[in-house]
């Protein structure tokens, strides 16, 4: 039988109510990538579950066609979203596939072109905020709860259900749950979400727990340091969050894990975005936190990776922010059309 989405695969598993009507893009069922090169170097045996390959380019989808099957099911006509880009993007994307109006709010200057191309291709009306993505998600949050507009942000508990969905397939693919998951941690819903996924699933299929390694750019990691970073600078714009709306829940399953939540820097980011793009995967940079956690932590000794199932996430394609590859890409060298020119250039 054909693949027909994560409700379909998975919707006897999730909390959703009874009218929900399913809007799907085919999303889920992304693939579990070997990174066996990169696996010898630390000693484990490494995998990448890619979201990037999701049909709006990110792991948003997962929680969007949960969210918005939920809101068309009880009659909404319109949703809203706050958004650093990814989840403007898959909200623009099911509410066109199932009739909705959206409108999303992004904070002004601070979103990838290739995610706000998303949300106006799909028909969102846009709407930048003079403030942070804490500003604009405090907006939308007011509205709807004075409006019948339908919030469809992580905090939306139908979001999370769907996004659980990626914890089973990881248990399915592996037949049993890696030993830690690693992660970019910004708003704190995906996070909260796969640790809800291998619990539940642990509890139907005895398939274990991983201990989780969440990862925040050291200019954005309220959860770090303990405190909101009223105004978060990275160049990982996915996870540049000062109030992570879920963050009690970030930090209570990395505990319960006996995991833990650490910072990287926006160096350590852009070098492990490469490290993956040498492997085959492009990412965006936030997609890279969680490797670059792993990296940083085994070579600071402070990791034990060696005979570890670890699974790394990441969560949007490299497509979704390639300014910060082309801006210091040289200008490619020019020949003359003429096969000697060619030999000459790289024999």
């Amino acid at each position: 039988m054909a693949y027909q989405g994560i409700l379909h695969r998975y919707g006897h598993l999730l909390n959703l109510p009874s009218y929900t009507r399913p809007v799907s893009l085919l999303e889920g069922d992304t693939p579990l990538i070997p990174l066996p090169r990169l696996g010898r170097e630390l000693g484990c045996e490494l995998y990448v579950k890619f979201e990037g390959l999701n049909p709006t380019g990110s792991f948003k989808d997962r929680g969007m066609t949960a969210a918005i099957s939920e809101a068309l099911g009880r009659g909404a006509q319109t949703v809203i979203c706050a958004s650093t880009g990814n989840t403007a993007a898959s909200a623009a994307a099911y509410a066109a596939r199932s009739g909705l109006r959206a409108i999303v709010l992004i904070p002004e200057g601070k979103v990838a072109m290739g995610k706000l191309a998303g949300a106006v291709a799909y028909g969102a009306e846009v709407i930048q905020v003079q403030g942070s993505f804490d500003d604009a998600l405090a907006l939308v949050v007011e509205i709807t709860q004075k409006t019948p507009i339908a919030l469809v942000n992580s905090i939306n508990p139908y979001r999370i259900e769907g996004q659980k969905s990626a914890a089973f397939e990881i248990c399915d693919d592996l037949a049993c749950a890696p030993d830690w998951l690693c992660l970019p941690v910004g708003n704190a819903g995906n996070i909260t979400s796969y640790w809800a996924g291998f619990k539940q699933y642990q509890a139907c299929n005895a398939t274990g727990l991983p201990q989780i390694l969440g990862v925040q750019a050291e200019g954005a990691a309220p959860l770090v340091l303990g405190h909101p970073v009223e105004k978060p600078e990275t160049v990982a714009t996915a996870i540049r969050i000062g109030r992570p709306a879920r963050g009690e829940q970030a930090l209570e399953a990395a505990q319960e894990s006996n995991g833990m939540i650490i910072a990287v820097s926006d160096a350590e980011i852009l070098a492990t975005q490469r490290v993956l793009a040498s492997e085959g995967i492009w990412v965006e940079p936030a997609s890279a936190a969680g490797l670059a956690g792993l990296m940083a932590k085994t070579a600071a000794g402070q990791f034990e990776a060696r005979g570890k199932k670890i699974v790394v996430v990441c969560t949007g394609h490299g497509l979704k922010d390639p300014s910060i590859v082309t801006e210091s890409f040289p200008s490619p060298k020019l020949i003359s059309a003429t096969y000697q020119a060619l030999a000459d250039l790289i024999l």
